[in-house]
């Protein structure tokens, strides 16, 4: 395991070769400036990134940000109040960092919808389930482009902003949490944020509101994904193929899950 994540994984720095090849158009085709948590593990087994892009990849390029963007549109989300601007500004979050972070913000609810009903697609595909019926919407809006800071080291993180980060991971998981979301590290270059997105979203932890939305998410999802499967056409899987189903269910069933609903829910809280 690299110190900087809670699974192994391969950094984007230290990419070599058809890693960092398949790295590059991974940003490429989601339009995004880093590379998810779930595609750099899959990176430390022999033949799993090349093998599950490759299978998943037409996916992102056709009828996946349809389903996505039903799924961004269709999360029932708790009602709670939203920070106002004169909020952030008085808790030292000028107006050049709100927009850092609504970019922030606005990356993780494009990528983590794409990834929830791809990777669940590619799950169903091997692990197929009952599921209502659900369609795609026909014109999805394209990733913003927009370049957002690197992600800072859990190790690097003040004691106590890291365990914001830690507590904040934990909202919204029906099991214990084995993965700490990116989201919230890119997010601790603002600890007043962080806390005072703590303070929104722990009457909704306490209540079990945040937890029933990522079960809600999950089954939108596999919903979704089911609708997709049958258009996937995977060559030969690699003999890792049990330890890439195995890391997509744990990353699509929790963080990706989880923070899906989330981010919707603390982006529309953040002013426009």
């Amino acid at each position: 395991m690299h110190g900087q994540d809670s699974v192994s994984s391969i950094l984007e720095a230290d990419a070599r070769g058809e890693t960092a090849e398949i790295f590059a158009d991974i940003r490429k085709v989601l339009g995004t400036s880093v590379v998810n948590l779930i595609w750099r593990n899959l990176a430390t087994m022999p033949g799993a990134l090349s093998w599950t892009w490759a299978t998943v990849r037409p996916l992102y390029l056709g009828a996946a940000p349809g389903h996505a963007e039903s799924v961004r549109r269709t999360i029932a989300l708790p009602t709670l109040p939203a920070f106002s601007a004169d909020t952030l500004l008085a808790a030292g979050i000028d107006e050049s960092d709100q927009a850092i972070i609504r970019n922030v913000l606005d990356s993780y609810q494009y990528t983590n919808a794409l990834a929830l009903v791809v990777l669940s697609a590619l799950l169903a595909h091997y692990e197929p389930r009952a599921v209502d019926a659900v369609a795609g919407i026909e014109t999805a809006p394209p990733p913003t482009g927009v370049k957002i800071p690197e992600l800072p080291p859990m190790d690097a993180l003040d004691p106590e902003v890291a365990r914001l980060v830690s507590e904040l991971n934990g909202f919204g998981e029906d099991t214990e949490p084995q993965l700490i979301a990116s989201m919230y590290r890119h997010l601790a270059y603002w600890p007043a944020y962080l806390a005072l997105v703590r303070t929104m979203l722990a009457p909704l932890q306490a209540d079990g509101r945040l937890e029933a939305l990522t079960r809600a998410t999950r089954t939108l999802g596999q919903a979704h994904g089911q609708m997709l499967a049958p258009q996937l056409k995977p060559s030969a899987p690699p003999d890792t193929l049990q330890a890439v189903l195995k890391s997509c269910r744990l990353f699509v069933e929790h963080p990706i899950a989880r923070m899906t609903g989330l981010c919707a829910l603390i982006r529309r809280a953040t002013p426009a």
